[in-house]
């Protein structure tokens, strides 16, 4: 292609961690594999009139943050994992990319910049992910099994040995694992296994969720007790929807993560939402509840309130918490959590459509000093909303502090619009939260309080 050639200088890192370049006449290219300060040449596979698309082909001047990477599977060619972007970059220099996101979507999407950004939360950089969702493909023509993520921008399932990601004795079963999917009778009927590593009273717990599109047969079942017996696993099945997970065996330890600072134990299910690093997860709640500053007599909010994994840490240093949560199924067991943790008294769950809250609903629900906002992707506009709406009504007292906790930047950066320019808060705080290593994945935390302008 023309210009296809030419040696560009990176200037930064787009979204998807591909390198961004312009060329002398003003056009974008975006860079799979290329850092900042690079100069490359690129093989260029998508074009259109104001932005081109490729893969680095040359490098002439490498980054100094540049790094070996840490997988055997990581790469941009056909058939590589596309499960990390961001090996082949310094991890400390993949925070400060994150950081950069986390900024830009604050300004360019809200114009609201934190008064302070706060040092980043990291933690270790592999074998931190203790969840996982696993592909599983029977290929009929290799006589094969592959167990893994997909390859890069496809739906192909990559050939993974190993993922240095993945708990280290997790990444040690992927090949027994192939072994085992190949020997059963179901073996093209079984489209993906699910990761879910917790803690119990005698150690570490690996369960495994199998999705079977039919019942296992009784031979299979044997096979998956042998392989649980040598690796010290749990089988979960699920032949249909997530509500339909079941051990395979009664009895084994329990699935549970602590929170040892608050001394709280919470156990799960392989397909609840956790969060996928427990040691970013324990700083993460140590940070947003000492964020939040809750004083004995406060009541407080914890929105989206999940299993829990904030309120009852908050419970232990507030008069009281309302989780709500838009499940009756999760209030449930949120409300099982906080009794078996000794906090029903200083705790009480409601279920509520969260994406439809109003003012009224805000105003029924009474003051409420601190709240604490973890939504999924799609953020919490209803509840930015709701506050912006209130902003100036007779005997409306706002939350003073709101500690928001976002997977999502730009739905962060668009509930903070609201939040600054129409409901009276400034962003005093914001800083990333490296959940993810490796990945592109943004995770972040920002604090707003309420200055009554």
């Amino acid at each position: 292609m023309a210009n296809g050639m030419d040696w560009l200088d990176v200037e930064s890192l787009d979204l998807e961690a591909q390198g961004v370049a312009h060329r002398e006449d003003g056009k974008v290219v975006f860079i799979e594999g290329a850092l900042p300060t690079e100069r490359v040449q690129v093989q260029v596979s998508r074009k259109k009139n104001n932005w081109e698309q490729g893969r680095m082909t040359a490098l002439q001047r490498e980054s100094a943050q540049r790094v070996r990477p840490g997988c055997p599977h990581f790469g941009l060619h056909a058939g590589s994992c596309g499960g990390c972007k961001m090996q082949h970059l310094h991890p400390a220099a993949q925070v400060a990319v994150k950081q950069r996101v986390l900024e830009d979507n604050l300004w360019h999407l809200a114009k609201v910049k934190p008064d302070r950004m706060l040092r980043a939360i990291e933690g270790p950089t592999w074998g931190y992910r203790d969840r996982a969702r696993l592909s599983v493909r029977f290929v009929a023509k290799k006589g094969t099994v592959l167990i893994g993520f997909h390859e890069r921008k496809s739906r192909y399932v990559a050939d993974m040995a190993v993922c240095p990601v993945l708990p280290p004795k997790v990444s040690g079963m992927l090949l027994p694992l192939r072994d085992l999917i190949g020997a059963m009778d179901q073996r093209d009927r079984l489209p993906q296994i699910e990761l879910a590593a917790g803690e119990g009273e005698q150690g570490a717990v690996i369960a495994l969720v199998l999705r079977h599109l039919e019942p296992v047969s009784d031979a299979d079942a044997g096979r998956l007790r042998q392989f649980a017996a040598e690796h010290g696993v749990q089988w979960w099945l699920q032949p249909k929807g997530p509500d339909t997970v079941h051990l395979l065996d009664e009895g084994g330890p329990e699935l549970s993560y602590r929170l040892p600072e608050f001394g709280i134990t919470m156990p799960f299910k392989p397909t609840d939402f956790t969060q996928v690093n427990p040691h970013i997860n324990r700083v993460l709640v140590a940070r947003a509840v000492r964020l939040l500053d809750a004083q004995p007599e406060d009541k407080l909010i914890d929105w989206f309130c999940g299993l829990g994994n904030f309120t009852l840490p908050l419970a232990t240093r507030a008069a009281q918490v309302l989780g709500i949560e838009g499940s009756e199924t999760l209030v449930a067991r949120a409300r099982a959590n906080a009794v078996a943790n000794g906090l029903a008294g200083r705790t009480r769950f409601e279920a509520r459509n969260l994406f439809e809250i109003t003012p009224e609903d805000l105003r029924a629900l009474g003051d409420s000093q601190r709240w604490l906002v973890d939504p999924p992707r799609e953020g919490a506009f209803a509840l930015a909303k709701a506050l912006a709406d209130l902003h100036g009504s007779e005997g409306w007292k706002p939350p003073r502090r709101i500690v928001y906790v976002s997977c999502n930047p730009a739905t962060l950066a668009r509930d903070a619009g609201l939040l600054v320019h129409q409901a009276g808060y400034r962003c005093s705080l914001a800083g990333v939260v490296n959940m993810f290593p490796h990945t592109a994945h943004v995770e972040s935390m920002a604090v707003f309080d309420f200055d009554g302008t």
